[in-house]
């Protein structure tokens, strides 16, 4: 029976030695870390977001600067990259089609026919 407390304290020990170890000794420091750098299942999910609330808001511009997080690359080029992921990773139809309506808005936008809010 002591055989089996020793294990269970020693492993108690390894555990508590390995969180105070990456908590506090060396923690993981971010520094300047942008949506951009996320790997593209990630970005294609925010691009699903985007679309979601562009469906429910009917902003374009908004939109648009929630995809410019994305880095330099122009937004219906993102959207565009993330429709071919989705279609190949098996994101259902509805998801889908919501970034293509995304998509098809953002084809024909044009940022100097805006009119600005008062």
């Amino acid at each position: 029976m002591a055989r089996w407390i020793r294990f269970v304290l020693v492993i108690l020990v390894g555990v508590a030695a390995g969180l105070f170890y990456g908590w506090v000794i060396n923690p993981v420091n971010y520094v300047d870390t942008t949506p951009d750098s996320l790997r593209i299942d990630y970005q294609s999910d925010y691009v699903l977001m985007v679309a979601e609330s562009y469906g429910a808001e009917g902003d374009l511009a908004m939109s648009v600067r929630r995809l410019a997080l994305l880095g330099t690359t122009a937004p219906v080029d993102t959207v565009q990259q993330a429709i071919i992921f989705a279609e190949g990773q098996g994101y259902t139809d509805a998801d889908v089609v919501l970034m293509q309506a995304l998509y098809l808005d953002l084809q024909s936008w044009n940022p100097s026919l805006e009119i600005p809010a008062p």
